[in-house]
């Protein structure tokens, strides 16, 4: 296709559309197809700045949603790497490293290596490395946890570059309890269903849970 290798389809489908697997059984580029709706009017009528109106509705109204839940609910379901995660959801729709599967996986992992590496260093319960500053203990925590999840991720084949930021978010000691823990996943949950249900609403078919491996 084009001199594409199979390793540079991999990346392609793996961070801009994964249904560009297909393009390497036609011999020819795949379009990103079944847009309609808002989606396809945006982009028809003003190409990348019709992308760019998408992507800031599209952040704008899931991340809005989570907030609003947070607030009601009294309880932190919105923290920072999930920005990333919105953008992602919005600017490569497509994408396996947007979809429901890699960040479900991406921010589960993350949580996870990290809860393992503060009690392996006696930190859970610890004041975080906000309030205390980086010990010697806090830098190899949050080291080996943002490694092991690379690790994890990339045998997994769940990129998602968000979870990085849960891993430091956890290993740092912002979050370190098993019910903030839960709390973080009903985060990711939330936004992912909402942004999932936005996108097919106004015209993109993303996958509901990861698209289809060629």
């Amino acid at each position: 296709m084009y001199g594409a290798s199979e390793r540079d389809i991999d990346q392609i489908a793996e961070y801009a559309d994964s249904g560009v697997r297909q393009a390497i059984r036609t011999g020819s580029l795949a379009p990103v197809v079944g847009r309609t709706g808002l989606n396809a009017w945006l982009y028809e009528k003003w190409g990348n700045r019709g992308n760019a109106i998408y992507t800031f509705l599209g952040s704008l109204l899931t991340i809005a949603l989570s907030g609003l839940l947070a607030w009601a609910l009294k309880e932190p379901l919105v923290f920072p790497s999930l920005g990333a995660t919105a953008f992602l959801f919005f600017e490569t729709p497509m994408a396996e490293v947007a979809s429901v599967r890699n960040t479900v996986i991406g921010h589960a992992v993350g949580a996870g290596v990290a809860f393992v590496w503060l009690n392996v260093f006696g930190l859970v319960g610890e004041p975080s490395a906000i309030a205390e500053g980086f010990t010697a203990d806090r830098v190899a925590c949050v080291a080996l946890s943002l490694g092991f999840t690379g690790f994890f991720l990339r045998l997994l084949r769940a990129a998602h570059p968000p979870a990085g930021a849960t891993t430091v978010i956890v290993s740092i000691g912002l979050l370190t309890e098993w019910d903030e823990l839960l709390i973080l996943g009903a985060g990711v949950l939330l936004l992912s269903l909402s942004a999932l249900a936005l996108n097919r609403l106004l015209g993109v078919p993303a996958p509901l849970w990861t698209m289809a491996r060629y």
